[in-house]
């Protein structure tokens, strides 16, 4: 990579506050929102000559976060909050959706995605709940790469870092788009951000879902609170051995279990792998100056 590529993705300053606070993960939110401002700014204006976002709008603190961020880098009468419920959706998120929109001023609308889904699972009449939750998240980003076709603009992705070290997501679903301000934000990181930016309580304060399946949570999923999996998280990217976390006050039923997610979703987080036949194989040998 280029030392002026580099030093455009890789921030000058910390944004973990530097103070007497313990908490690893405490951050300077107003550092952060300036970073991550800047960093929409210059991956659409100035890389790609693009104005306008699209931003799928669920009703939950994720995408609510990237609204408000992307907002206030482009201005917000150049992004396009996009709902797209399912017939079995929660009521709720669709209302929570709105009220984002309504907060970070916005453009809303309400896409449908019941017939869309529906025509193809008429197919797949047996399909489970995962299955269909898939089937969901892939036709929603259809639906907002569309748009962002018709609206000249580009799709933002709202998965933060601790989902994506899970694998908690739909591949070629919610990793789709090509930006994403929060990825490199654990969960607990993205409700203090947040809050700092004055996300309305109703979306910060309720239990995270993916709102594929009624009644589900991303807790319940995981097996683990966010407010300890971020912090066992962290101190695995760090190099801390097992032994090393649970001597920091863990469980070691809780240490296994997010290091065998995060081991077993290792291929999740990355293109397809092409097979080489030459020197040349794309994302494998060959790439552009900008990209060393």
């Amino acid at each position: 990579m280029s030392t002026a590529r580099r030093a455009a993705k890789t921030p000058a300053f910390t944004v973990v506050r530097a103070d007497l606070n313990p908490d690893p993960l405490a951050l300077d939110c107003a550092l952060v929102e300036r970073w991550l401002v800047a960093f929409l700014r210059d991956e659409l204006i100035r890389r790609r000559k693009i104005s306008r976002a699209v931003v799928g709008i669920s009703g939950g603190v994720d995408s609510a976060v990237v609204a408000f961020l992307c907002a206030r880098a482009l201005g917000p009468k150049n992004v396009y909050g996009i709902r797209m419920p399912y017939r079995t959706s929660n009521k709720l998120s669709s209302q929570h959706g709105r009220l984002v929109a309504s907060a970070a001023d916005i453009h809303d609308r309400e896409i449908d995605i019941s017939s869309a889904v529906d025509g193809y699972l008429r197919h797949e009449p047996r399909a489970g709940g995962q299955r269909r939750g898939n089937v969901m998240a892939r036709t929603r980003m259809l639906v907002l790469f569309d748009q962002s076709a018709k609206l000249n603009a580009l799709p933002i992705g709202t998965g933060n870092k601790s989902e994506r070290l899970f694998g908690y997501f739909t591949w070629h679903g919610d990793d789709s788009p090509p930006i994403n301000p929060i990825g490199d934000l654990f969960k607990t990181q993205v409700w203090d951000l947040a809050r700092h930016l004055g996300v309305p309580p109703a979306v910060v304060d309720k239990p995270a879902t993916a709102d594929l399946i009624q009644g589900q949570t991303d807790e319940d999923d995981l097996g683990i609170t966010y407010a300890r999996a971020d912090r066992i998280l962290d101190a695995i990217l760090k190099g801390f051995t097992p032994e090393d976390i649970v001597r920091q006050g863990f469980a070691a039923r809780e240490v296994d279990l997010v290091r065998s997610r995060v081991g077993a979703t290792h291929w999740k987080r990355h293109l397809a792998t092409t097979a080489m036949i030459s020197t040349t194989a794309i994302n494998e040998f060959y790439l552009r100056p900008v990209d060393y």
